[in-house]
């Protein structure tokens, strides 16, 4: 099992605050959402956990150490993967050399999404928003990390696709945190954690049975 947590974490965008020292943790193999709307903190926690943005306060934690200083770069070689909303691939090159930078053997990320067969030649900037998803998500499941931090997985794609990926993230041996504007209904009945952020606090945590009650 691994775990990764903030804890009392402050993000500051100049002077303005999107983080007011929350602590919130996500465990696995397993799945926890992030829920919050646009400008709720959401975002800006998975990158946070990533080392994307810096804390002003407070510490991430994976399992057990404190890793608030360790870059992303080398967050990202122990086996954390952040899957960010946009600019999620190299557009400049092809599916199949984006594929190639995660891994030597790319069959699996087409056992995953077949639709990106057809498409190896392509440059990923031309495609469109639900296959640069695919693209950036199947880069992640061939880089068999320990961590996988995912903002809005499934936007783009077509119900069909999304019900897909959901199937894959909730399969994975990994810690797997996904960051929603609201609880997908394909996750309504399945075990996870869920965290409701709202202007940079949390304003819930449990299982998504209680949030539907």
């Amino acid at each position: 099992m691994t775990t990764v947590s903030l804890r009392h974490a402050r993000v500051r965008y100049g002077p303005l605050e999107a983080l007011h020292g929350i602590t919130l943790a996500a465990s696995g193999p397993g799945l926890t959402v992030l829920l919050g709307r646009n400008g709720s903190g959401r975002s800006t926690a998975l990158r946070a956990l990533a080392g994307a943005v810096p804390l002003s306060g407070g510490a991430v934690v994976w399992d057990g150490a404190d890793v608030t200083r360790v870059p992303a770069y080398e967050r990202a070689r122990r086996g954390m993967c952040l899957v960010p909303e946009r600019q999620a691939v190299f557009g400049s090159l092809t599916v199949r050399e984006n594929l190639g930078l995660a891994a030597p053997d790319h069959a699996p990320a087409l056992d995953a999404y077949p639709q990106l067969g057809p498409l190896l030649e392509r440059r990923a900037g031309t495609l469109s928003g639900g296959e640069q998803r695919m693209l950036a998500l199947s880069r992640a499941l061939l880089a068999r990390a320990r961590v996988v931090l995912v903002d809005e997985p499934v936007q783009g794609m077509s119900p069909s696709v999304a019900a897909r990926t959901y199937e894959l993230l909730g399969a994975l041996d990994a810690c797997v945190v996904i960051a929603e504007q609201r609880l997908p209904p394909v996750l309504r009945d399945r075990h996870a954690l869920v965290w409701e952020l709202r202007r940079g606090t949390v304003v819930f945590a449990g299982e998504t049975s209680e949030l539907r009650h």
